[in-house]
């Protein structure tokens, strides 16, 4: 089906006509729509143009409105205040636009963007060998609805998880493994997500030991890091085995967040090995990057340390060995030249900027980024405990992020169960799996991806409040109502008048569109969150002054399900654009 206008465009593309007809050298100038308690709309751009054009506002606004057709979509228009524009909106506009994006069932009249690319993100980077904590949820949660977001919009994406898969750890756990080759093996080849992180974990402690106290041992493992290096087949083959292991466990915890990683989406460090030595050429010949005491180094006007003297970005070390620039300098011609992408985005934490910042300086030197291929950092800030402080377990460790996950479904069901009347305990399990990783979900989502947010599981799965518990029951509700309305069906009625609260929710209801594309071009999943949490207020209002099932006449009720379904769907497939499930019955 074509898109939906929404009604604020609608209003605006009227307003910004009968303009240009008032004040020709305005041109398309914006009226700067907005919202009010006093009407719909309140346009006050007028102000501006008329000090710019040196007009008397309330005259240009009394000369704007006489332009303006009224009747149709726009029931009154009136002059406020030194030139403000309040607009009222006609009750039968709002039906009728919310019945054309009813029927549009699969995007609710959202239109796809407009020359729409190919993004690569880069999300979701956990480290093998060693277990992800909470640390690792943000750019999991956040690159998760950047790329619904972005797929929902008509983006072409293409995933990428950077894991860590490489560097010297892995000469001494190769190493090790090579001399205690029981150690990863299973008696039964099904194993749990838990069981390949035991096995990594007391397999890395056992490692860490030898190399610590054994002299010879340690000696053994630095070698196996240049024959890894080298591509030596027996030394990859055992490299292989921790990569492979660690994908066990990988997938049992994005499992359990409720995201989809597939396996050919994970691409680590060790997939642009074979780059390396080609990038630190081109760097160097183009003159890009220069030796600097045996490193080859790229330098920026801009960053100094301490002392006043500049800091590189390292691309390659003295010794010949290469570090993180490196192997994300070569990401980028991969993603750029091989994948053909327009868009570079990564989700990492905000601590690592002035990394990507030199990256990314250095990449449009060399003329991988221009004004055709742009790279971002979604840069997101630290998850803090209930003091304000980094989260920690009680000994100081930092928290396993699968011990986080558990308590948060456990509190979940909690909740479910006391609320709960006729769900089975199997039914409460599943709900409860999806209200606690959806209120985990949505705490980080609705704050801006650049703040610290803090970590509290007690008001993540409150049932007030801003919370994804909150949204999910006001989803369930309406279900239930219009499971009990029978054989009476949602419809549209444009006739009817509607009363205050029914117009409120049907206006936010139709902006949904506007909302998606904000939130995606932006990449501002908290923009989307803020919204369908206003939607749930206003249904609540709506739900307590508008009798649905007992309306006064057959049509009110009707029309008041369709507001019901239409405020359902658009919870629906918010909350999936954020990752988040909706339950049918809680």
């Amino acid at each position: 089906m074509a898109p939906v206008t929404s009604l604020t465009a609608s209003v605006n593309q009227r307003l910004a006509s009968a303009l240009s007809a008032a004040l020709p050298e305005a041109g398309s100038a914006d009226p700067l729509l907005r919202r009010s308690d006093r009407a719909d709309f309140q346009a006050n751009g007028i102000l501006a143009l008329a000090k710019k054009a040196k007009a008397n506002p309330r005259e240009l606004a009394t000369q704007v409105v006489s332009q303006v057709v009224t009747g149709d979509v726009i029931k009154d228009i009136e002059v406020s205040g030194p030139g403000f524009l309040n607009i009222t909106l006609t009750d039968s506009a709002i039906t009728e636009n919310l019945a054309a994006r009813y029927a549009d069932a699969d995007r609710l009249g959202v239109p796809f963007a407009e020359n729409a690319g190919t993004t690569v993100i880069d999300y979701a980077q956990p480290n093998v060998a060693k277990e992800m904590h909470v640390g690792h949820l943000r750019s999991a949660v956040i690159g998760d609805a950047a790329v619904h977001l972005l797929e929902f919009t008509g983006e072409t994406v293409v995933r990428r998880h950077h894991i860590g898969d490489w560097g010297t750890q892995f000469g001494m756990l190769i190493q090790y493994l090579d001399e205690h080759p029981h150690e990863l093996d299973h008696k039964d080849t099904r194993v749990s997500g838990e069981e390949a992180m035991s096995n990594l974990d007391r397999l890395y402690k056992a490692a860490r030991g030898h190399f610590d106290s054994d002299e010879e041992f340690k000696v053994r493992a630095r070698r196996r890091v240049v024959d890894l290096q080298a591509g030596d087949p027996h030394t990859l083959a055992t490299w292989q085995k921790f990569v492979d292991e660690s994908k066990i466990y990988f997938f049992s915890v994005f499992e359990k967040l409720d995201m989809e990683v597939r396996d050919p989406d994970i691409v680590g460090e060790s997939g642009y090995n074979d780059m390396l030595a080609e990038t630190c050429r081109l760097l160097e010949e183009s003159g890009v990057a220069v030796r600097s005491e045996g490193a080859l180094c790229v330098f920026f006007d801009d960053v100094k340390g301490p002392d006043g003297n500049p800091v590189p970005l390292i691309v390659q070390k003295s010794d010949g060995g290469y570090g993180y620039a490196a192997t994300d300098l070569s990401a980028i011609r991969d993603r750029v030249f091989n994948l053909k992408a327009n868009t570079l985005l990564y989700v990492v934490d905000a601590r690592q900027s002035l990394h990507f910042k030199m990256v990314f300086e250095t990449a449009r030197r060399a003329g991988w980024l221009n004004d055709d291929v742009n790279a971002v950092q979604l840069a997101f800030g630290t998850v803090l405990g209930k003091d304000g402080k980094p989260f920690k377990t009680r000994e100081g460790e930092t928290v396993r992020l699968v011990d986080l996950l558990d308590e948060a479904i456990e509190r979940a069901s909690a909740v479910v169960r006391e609320k709960a009347q006729d769900l089975s305990e199997e039914e409460i399990a599943e709900r409860g799996t999806q209200v606690g990783i959806g209120a985990v979900k949505y705490a980080d989502l609705s704050t801006s991806a650049n703040r610290d947010y803090k970590f509290d599981l007690d008001q993540m799965v409150s049932l007030n409040g801003d919370t994804s518990v909150y949204l999910q029951y006001a989803y369930a509700r309406i279900r239930s109502i219009l499971r009990k309305a029978g054989e009476v069906r949602p419809a549209a009625h444009p006739e009817l008048s509607l009363h205050e609260a029914e117009r409120a929710l049907g206006l936010h209801a139709d902006a949904f569109a506007e909302v998606v594309a904000e939130a995606a071009g932006e990449y501002a999943p908290h923009k989307l969150a803020a919204y369908l949490y206003q939607l749930a207020s206003l249904y609540t209002t709506f739900y307590d002054k508008c009798p649905v099932l007992k309306a006064e006449s057959p049509q009110q009720v009707e029309n008041r399900l369709f507001l019901c379904d239409i405020t359902a769907r658009t919870l629906h497939q918010g909350m999936a654009l954020l990752g988040i499930r909706t339950p049918e019955r809680l």
